[in-house]
């Protein structure tokens, strides 16, 4: 039943919240308007309201409900704690969208930190920065984190069964707390500083660096000295070429916004210090809210109890009740909250930082490579690894009844194939079996290059699993996550089969929808891997073949074979051609002709 819209003189004039319904009495929009009756008219005068999701909403509305209140301020509290409850599809509502990424801290003797989605998985005690935009912008931070501090990089499993060192220990980036290498004070000394950059307390840093380089070098210690002041070095280069500096941003939020007709992007940025140290979006598509709504309802959800809150948010243009926003957020905390419109200066342009990252991001939303990122973390999480996959090595191998025996290695780079970095193996040992011939390229691969990878796929079950591990083990390799996956009936050729996960420390294996996202990647890399090892297989075959079989054929010399192989692509083609196809090969002879199909004759058997 259509709303009537007759009925809308009845409702009052006063302050208040409206609940506007579907025919099923579901809240799809609530609202809030110092006059509900003039507001609730705007909705239905005819091109009064221009946003696209109005005429949609207004077409479903059945009923109307209206809670009068006292004042404004009661209207935004309310409003907020309706649309919590209700969750209605026209008006924004904050969740935790599976791309928002943050670093960790773990709470434990000996911390890691790494890169992991918040998800309802978060223990009290650890501590997260973030949220960060994106996978790529977190793994960054990471990836300077652990270049400046030599932290742990292994998963708690690989770490609980060391007794030795791995190699990182050995080219100095990590202590080596598994092997009791470091105190657990001097350990915690660098996660404590690497802790404090993430907040953007650099200075505190390096002052306490300095410190301990004079200490250390009035103790004679001068190794330990040098280690301090590479360390300041290396701080200090970053801090350099860190553009983004404010001074006016000593400890605020600045929130950026763009729309069209049917997505809302708003972008926060974090600065403290005066630097900006993080930033995150949120995504509103088809909501039947203006810029003004949105931007309140946001600043409520987001900022409303809070633990942490900066003591200044931008915002992007003025709300008129924007002190009694400050007063909602700050609640019974000491801090102050200000909320401020910039209209000039450097804190504008904090705001059109802000306000272009929005517009950017929005652009961003259906770019291939946020797709690609939002998989790898998908994939991340769902098979608890300790690195982000950005960088996936595939092994797999290629025989028959064991002849010409060859491997390949293809490389997938933020889940796109490299082919620059694609490795071909000729297998060398005399022991059979693939697990063998995995074995050895392995250990010829990782023992060499010093750019490992993060995750590393084998084709192959719980076998194979268990001889990547052995590999890794025997090098002193610690930081790579190693999978094994294969079809549960060992066939590439089968389509939507379910395939089977083998990870470190599971009996039983993972087995992944056949319809997943997540497992058209895997099937991607691992076909890939498992195509070039049949092709690199087929052509060294062929080549073998070619040697014995046409040198042998009289008159076929260098030049003529190779027209041969052109033609026919292979041996098995030229062996079974015709006279009349023979004779579309323009350097052969009525002789070679008669000389290769009676060659072929002879051994056909």
């Amino acid at each position: 039943m259509m709303f009537d819209q007759k009925t809308l003189e009845k409702f009052p004039t006063k302050t208040g919240v409206y609940l506007m319904k579907d025919a099923n009495s579901a809240v799809i929009y609530v609202g809030k308007a110092n006059n509900l009756r003039n507001r609730l008219k705007q909705y239905f005068i005819p091109g009064r309201d221009t946003r696209a999701m109005v005429s949609l909403l207004t077409g479903q509305i059945s009923e109307i409900d209206t809670i009068v209140v006292n004042t404004e301020k009661e209207a935004l509290i309310l409003e907020n704690n309706l649309i919590k409850k209700h969750k209605p599809k026209y008006n924004i509502l904050l969740k935790d969208d599976k791309t928002f990424v943050s670093l960790v801290v773990t709470n434990e003797k000996w911390p890691i930190i790494k890169l992991v989605r918040k998800k309802g998985r978060e223990h009290k005690k650890d501590k997260y920065f973030g949220p960060f935009t994106n996978a790529r912008a977190a793994r960054q931070t990471l990836d300077l984190i652990l270049k400046l501090f030599p932290l742990r990089q292994c998963s708690d499993n690989v770490f609980k069964n060391r007794t030795r060192p791995c190699i990182l220990y050995e080219i100095k980036k990590c202590l080596g707390p598994c092997a009791g290498k470091c105190t657990e004070e001097e350990y915690g000394q660098m996660v404590n500083y690497a802790s404090s950059l993430l907040t953007g307390k650099n200075k505190e840093v390096i002052r306490d660096l300095e410190e301990k380089m004079r200490e250390a070098s009035e103790k004679l210690e001068y190794e330990k000295a040098q280690k301090y002041l590479e360390m300041i070095n290396q701080i200090n280069h970053v801090l350099q070429i860190q553009h983004v500096e404010n001074l006016s941003a000593k400890d605020c939020d600045a929130l950026g916004i763009y729309q069209n007709s049917a997505t809302t992007v708003i972008s926060k940025l974090i600065f403290r210090e005066g630097r900006l140290i993080g930033s995150s979006h949120f995504s509103f598509t088809e909501t039947a809210e203006d810029k003004r709504s949105i931007l309140e309802s946001f600043i409520l959800q987001e900022y409303q109890q809070k633990k942490v809150a900066p003591s200044k948010i931008f915002i992007p243009f003025d709300l008129s009740n924007k002190t009694i926003l400050s007063e909602i957020i700050q609640g019974s905390d000491t801090k102050k909250i200000k909320i401020i419109y910039p209209r000039r200066g450097e804190k504008l342009s904090l705001i059109n930082m802000a306000n272009k990252n929005a517009e950017e991001l929005f652009k961003r939303e259906n770019d291939s490579f946020l797709v690609k990122e939002k998989l790898l973390l998908n994939l991340q999480s769902a098979l608890n690894l300790t690195r982000f996959p950005r960088h996936i090595e595939c092994y797999d191998t290629s025989h028959y009844s064991e002849t010409n025996r060859v491997a390949s290695m293809v490389t997938f780079i933020n889940g796109k194939q490299d082919k620059s970095q694609m490795k071909l193996f000729i297998i060398k040992t005399k022991a059979e079996g693939d697990t063998a011939a995995l074995e050895e390229i392995l250990y010829r691969r990782l023992s060499k290059t010093t750019k490992l990878c993060d995750l590393l796929i084998v084709d192959g079950g719980k076998g194979q699993l268990n001889v990547a591990l052995k590999v890794l083990k025997s090098l002193n390799i610690a930081s790579i996550d190693v999978i094994g996956i294969s079809k549960q009936d060992s066939r590439h050729d089968k389509g939507l089969t379910k395939e089977q996960v083998f990870v470190p420390y599971e009996k039983n294996p993972i087995l992944i929808n056949p319809s997943s996202p997540l497992l058209f990647m895997l099937q991607e890399i691992r076909d890939e891997a498992h195509r070039t090892a049949i092709s690199f297989h087929r052509k060294k075959r062929d080549k073998i073949i070619s040697k014995s079989l046409l040198d042998e054929i009289e008159g076929i010399g260098p030049s003529k074979k190779k027209s041969l192989l052109q033609h026919f692509k292979s041996i098995e083609k030229i062996k079974t051609a015709k006279k009349e196809e023979l004779q579309k090969v323009k350097c052969l002879s009525k002789k070679d002709i008669e000389n290769i199909l009676l060659f072929f004759c002879k051994n056909s058997s």
